[in-house]
């Protein structure tokens, strides 16, 4: 080392590490990406996984269609005159049901490949639907003996019909069993589902009950868009960690190790839409009584829908991204023990001896990332920090010259890595307990240099053992 570099002030010294530390963001950085791009390369082998099995999954219906005939008038240019003419046409009357009793069980399964693992699951459907004719039909423009009630479809919707299996979905009515045709699905799965035809003459003397049974794949989640009157919805798995999305929340539920169950009612009234639908429109929620959501609130919750996501407990991905953030809080204070020993306690410390510390917790990171994805977030965390603290405890004792010295620094890492891993844990209080971490190490930083003089070439020191 050069006498340049031994008398260097202390305040240089202090510029050079931060020099040092502002460089390491550069691989700190390179590591940010890293995550994304195997976080990426997680969900393509995950949709790979889960191919052909059947994607997220959302159920609409029944609706009740009904063709009916009305008389539109339109103007026509006849010997640049214009003439007005009427003829008929047919156009659908949308029925939702006034009430709907659903129930679905879903059975999840872990499937794994290679290093990557997915949850699908296998779900029953079970339900009844009333429908009934409208005392005020006539409001709506339309007559009883207008209606094509022979030629009624009953519509139901799900938005990946590939995960169809098991047995033929049945429906039936007053006991009589319907046979299904694919597609025509609800306009809320963009028409994807099955429906059947139903001879409706009953309707306008009585109600209309539907029985329906079917069962479906899928992974991700299970959804609901609620259509009817009112729709409850009782759902019940073994897995214990759901998350509840969507535009509404249960309003019973319960979540345990043996896994969980949730019960919805909802009313067409929350849904801002009304049971009656013609002219070939369908029964959607209405935008002048939509509640008032933030546009990424819609989106997120998914605005009309009930939805419950079969989550993984833990997001590695995430957890490693959210502690490489961290980054710079270990190599600042590691870069400050070591300018401590440097600036008072008398041991040169050289630049590149503290880039070689600096890489080594930068490559903490990566080791976290590369072992999670093998053997889980939380083993990895323990090897990964346990071998950075004994290579950097190691190395310090060559460079302090005393094993005192380096198990100081072993210390402050462990400390460092314990509070990292409690800050990953109650994410809701990490910037409290980390801004509280930043105070006290920068009271201790000005009490230990109340006395020295920064710009002042440093004295010889004392070995300090």
């Amino acid at each position: 080392m050069s006498e340049e570099t031994i008398g260097r002030s202390p305040g240089r010294k202090l510029g050079l590490t931060m020099l040092i530390a502002v460089l390491l963001a550069v691989p700190l950085f390179s590591i940010w990406l890293l995550v994304y791009d195997r976080q990426s390369q997680s969900e393509t082998a995950r949709a790979s996984i889960a191919a052909g099995w059947g994607g997220p999954q959302t159920m609409a219906g029944p609706l009740l269609v009904i063709p009916y005939r009305t008389t539109i008038t339109e103007t026509v240019t006849e010997a640049n005159r214009p003439v007005v003419r009427s003829r008929q046409i047919w156009q659908e009357l949308t029925l939702s049901p006034e009430s709907s009793a659903i129930t679905t069980a879903i059975h999840p399964e872990r499937r794994k490949r290679s290093i990557y693992e997915v949850v699908v699951y296998e779900a029953k459907v079970e339900g009844r639907s009333r429908f009934a004719l409208p005392a005020d039909l006539s409001r709506f423009g339309v007559a009883v003996a207008d209606m094509a009630l022979d030629r009624a479809e009953l519509r139901f919707g799900l938005s990946d019909p590939r995960g169809l299996f098991g047995p033929p979905p049945r429906v039936s009515i007053g006991g009589q069993v319907l046979r299904l045709q694919p597609g025509g699905g609800a306009p809320a799965t963009n028409g994807a589902g099955f429906f059947a035809w139903v001879d409706a003459n009953a309707l306008p003397g009585a109600a209309l009950v539907a029985d329906y049974a079917y069962e479906f794949r899928g992974n991700g989640y299970v959804a609901l868009m609620p259509q009817g009157g009112d729709t409850r919805w009782r759902v019940t798995s073994p897995w214990p960690h759901p998350s509840f999305q969507g535009g509404f929340l249960p309003n019973e539920r319960r979540v345990g190790d043996d896994g969980f169950s949730a019960t919805y009612r909802v009313g067409n009234l929350a849904l801002g839409q009304s049971l009656v639908a013609t002219g070939g429109a369908q029964p959607v929620p209405s935008e002048r009584m939509a509640p008032p959501l933030i546009a990424s609130e819609t989106a997120s919750r998914g605005g009309y829908d009930a939805r419950i996501d079969l989550v993984q407990p833990v997001d590695l991905y995430s957890r490693v991204n959210r502690s490489a953030k961290y980054g710079f809080l270990f190599i600042g204070f590691t870069f400050l023990a070591l300018l401590m020993f440097d600036v008072i306690g008398g041991v040169r410390v050289s630049a590149v001896e503290y880039l070689l510390v600096g890489a080594a917790l930068v490559l903490f990171f990566v080791l976290l990332l590369a072992l999670a994805e093998v053997i889980g977030f939380t083993p990895a965390y323990v090897a990964a920090s346990a071998a950075i603290i004994g290579l950097n405890t190691a190395y310090s004792a060559a460079v302090l010259k005393s094993w005192r010295r380096a198990l100081l620094i072993g210390a402050l890492l462990t400390g460092l890595y314990v509070l990292l891993y409690v800050l990953l844990s109650i994410e809701d209080f990490s910037l409290l307990i980390g801004s509280l971490m930043l105070f006290a190490a920068l009271a201790a930083v000005m009490y230990l240099t109340r006395n020295l003089n920064w710009s002042a070439r440093p004295e010889a020191h004392p070995a300090i053992e």
